[in-house]
């Protein structure tokens, strides 16, 4: 069984590197608009502290989670977006404070968890570490529309391998959302990371293969930017398809990012 501890370490020095990026903010820069359609990056940040109570509700009080989810079905098009505008409401210091509370009991917590763990969650039950490395995803991905909004050029480091990582286990998942049925023969993906080690994953025989920047396959699954501004190469229709409609996050595929020039 894998050790949960490394995806726990990067996913708070993730939210670190996020959280030295709105410390300082002015009130008005916290209302800045971000690329997500009527968020800021207030909403951005209250939505990351949303998702991480509900995680620990997951991990440590799994009645008070079923009331979560309960309410969530009961308005499912709108639960998310509920819950990033009662956060954003709050002042920015009030906000800070109760997006940082609330990760750190949250690393604590998976750190506590016990060996072979498992919770529940919105979708299927999730371990220790896959639920830190969907909270990794979450927190880079939201911070990549936070240093949009400040036009801040964030640099990618390998904590990148856990969200590539989620992105090859969730292929399936993205076929199965797009009503469509997953192939049956496994990828090749072969990835070039940020300290330009090679990750790979698949069998070499693949037939169908992915290959490109880690960080640009990073961008894609999390629906960040386009396909078609991305360096990513596909062999096989399969793997074409793939690109096409691959998402690491559970839910339905939403919009996703135009064409870079694209008209708004």
């Amino acid at each position: 069984m894998a050790d949960p501890t490394p995806v726990i370490d990067d996913l708070c020095a993730e939210s670190e590197e996020l959280d030295r990026l709105v410390a300082e903010l002015s009130p008005e820069q916290w209302r800045l608009a971000t690329p997500a359609p009527g968020w800021s990056i207030a909403h951005q940040i209250a939505h990351l502290a949303w998702t991480d109570h509900s995680s620990l509700l997951a991990v440590t009080d799994q009645d008070a989670f079923s009331r979560e989810v309960e309410k969530a079905l009961a308005t499912p098009g709108d639960f998310v977006d509920n819950g990033a505008e009662e956060g954003a409401g709050k002042p920015p210091a009030r906000l800070l404070a109760y997006w940082r509370a609330g990760r750190e009991d949250l690393a604590d917590a998976l750190r506590a968890a016990p060996d072979g763990a498992r919770f529940p969650w919105y979708g299927p039950p999730m371990s220790t570490a896959s639920m830190a490395t969907a909270r990794l995803m979450e927190t880079w991905a939201h911070g990549l529309d936070v240093a949009d909004a400040l036009g801040v050029a964030r640099t990618p480091t390998d904590r990148l391998s856990h969200i590539a990582r989620l992105g090859v286990r969730t292929r399936d998942y993205s076929f199965g959302v797009h009503g469509l049925t997953p192939p049956f023969e496994e990828f090749r993906i072969e990835l070039i990371a940020p300290s330009g080690e090679l990750w790979i994953y698949g069998p070499e025989s693949a037939t169908d293969r992915v290959t490109g920047p880690a960080l640009d396959f990073c961008l894609l699954v999390t629906h960040r930017a386009h396909r078609a501004d991305l360096a990513l190469r596909a062999e096989g229709s399969d793997a074409d398809r793939w690109l096409d409609i691959a998402q690491a996050f559970a839910g339905p595929p939403g919009g996703g990012r135009p064409p870079k020039g694209a008209a708004g």
